[in-house]
């Protein structure tokens, strides 16, 4: 007994640091184990918004650089200049002179378009480009010429567009220059839809014509014996005018004999006149009757030449008869034409009669003749005229076709 009882046990102290010890370690589990519930439930509640794509990217520098900004520059092309109408007449003085060659025609004519579109055709450069399409129609080269005809379709097309600035005379200067241009260049299309469309045009053309009278014949046969006669007149112009410049001198003088014997004294000098007022007056009755006149010159020229342009256009499309499309087309428009052929002048008349018995003698050897399968050569049109002239049909669908009253009933 003499032993030590608290022999081997640690000292008291030193348990009750490890107690301590452990406490302390399992406040520190405690506060850290919260900690990590607290930061889990936070990053729940409050979870941040997914960031887009766009965000991502690098925003565009600003052009701090002045040389970047100056090739940006020079890439861009100016399509349009503002001209003055000085530049402008001399552009059109230019392209007249040289539209009137054939080989620049292509060229000069673009040009013109080119103006049209830029609307540079106003009311004070109308004259000089009324100039161009009047030098265009004094080529040496046709306008239905294979090589020229679009170029001549584009330009007098387009100048359809600007034809309000132009006068009254000009106008209707441009509207035969269409016929000639425009409607007789389609009739030389591939195109059955444009060219039975220019056909009915045409007939339009032809029904707004009037009725031709007695003076349309005597100018247009004056107009041909001019023609006939010009060059021997121009022969015997330089022996004429000798002759004249005498006549007129000695009734000059023979004038002032007279006028001498009337008022030896010169008196008349002395007498006053009539007032102001009736001389205006009389001046004005004398413009207005000049000026209508004029008008009815103007109209009887426009219709003259208005109906030549339309007899071209009608000849032009009877020249596409062995087109075997073409041929329904072009006996319908002759046949139009002679039925209104007193709207025409003697010497159109003959014309348009002689096309018309051509026409009917191609349809009797088209309908007489055999071609190299043995049918009949008639087009699609006569096939089916010549089907249903002696066809009976009856005014009931049920009852057939052939007039019997009798109901045909196929089986096989």
């Amino acid at each position: 007994m003499g032993d030590n009882l608290f022999e081997g046990l640690p000292a008291p102290s030193h348990h009750q640091q490890l107690e301590e010890k452990e406490e302390e370690k399992d406040q520190v589990n405690q506060i850290s184990f919260s900690l990590k519930t607290s930061s889990s439930s936070h990053n729940k509640e409050a979870s941040p918004t997914p960031v887009l794509k766009s965000a991502l990217k690098r925003p565009k520098p600003t052009e701090s650089n002045p040389e970047a900004a100056v090739q940006e520059k020079r890439l861009r092309f100016k399509m349009t200049t503002d001209a003055s109408e000085t530049q402008v007449i001399e552009a059109m003085q230019k392209i007249a002179s040289h539209i009137k060659n054939p080989t620049k025609f292509s060229k000069a004519s673009k040009l013109a378009l080119q103006l049209i579109q830029a609307g540079s055709v106003k009311a004070g450069t109308s004259d000089h480009f009324f100039a161009i399409l009047e030098a265009a129609m004094s080529s040496t080269v046709s306008c239905t010429d294979s090589s020229v005809r679009g170029d001549y379709h584009l330009l007098f097309s387009a100048a359809q567009d600007v034809a309000e600035c132009l006068n009254k005379k000009q106008k209707n200067q441009l509207t035969v220059w269409t016929f000639r241009t425009v409607m007789a260049n389609d009739f030389l299309t591939d195109d059955s839809f444009v060219f039975s469309k220019t056909a009915s045009k045409l007939k339009d053309e032809i029904c707004s014509l009037p009725f031709a009278t007695e003076e349309d014949d005597i100018d247009e046969s004056a107009t041909l014996e001019d023609d006939i006669d010009e060059s021997a007149t121009l022969e015997d112009e330089t022996e004429v005018g000798n002759d004249e410049d005498a006549k007129q001198a000695i009734v000059a003088s023979a004038e002032e004999n007279n006028k001498d014997e009337s008022d030896p004294f010169g008196l008349d000098a002395l007498i006053p006149r009539s007032g102001k007022k009736d001389d205006r007056a009389k001046g004005k009755k004398d413009v207005t009757i000049k000026s209508r006149k004029d008008d009815e010159e103007d109209t009887k020229r426009f219709l003259k030449s208005k109906r030549e342009a339309l007899i071209s256009c009608l000849e032009i499309a009877a020249r596409r008869y062995k087109t075997l499309w073409c041929q329904t087309v072009i006996d319908i428009l002759v046949k139009h034409a002679f039925d209104n052929v007193a709207k025409f002048t003697s010497r159109q008349r003959d014309a348009i009669e002689k096309l018309w018995a051509s026409v009917r003698e191609q349809q009797i050897r088209r309908k007489q003749g055999k071609s190299v399968s043995g049918k009949l050569d008639v087009n699609g049109f006569e096939w089916l005229q010549q089907k249903y002239s002696n066809e009976k049909i009856s005014i009931r669908h049920s009852v057939g076709a052939s007039g019997d009253r009798r109901c045909q009933q196929w089986l096989g």
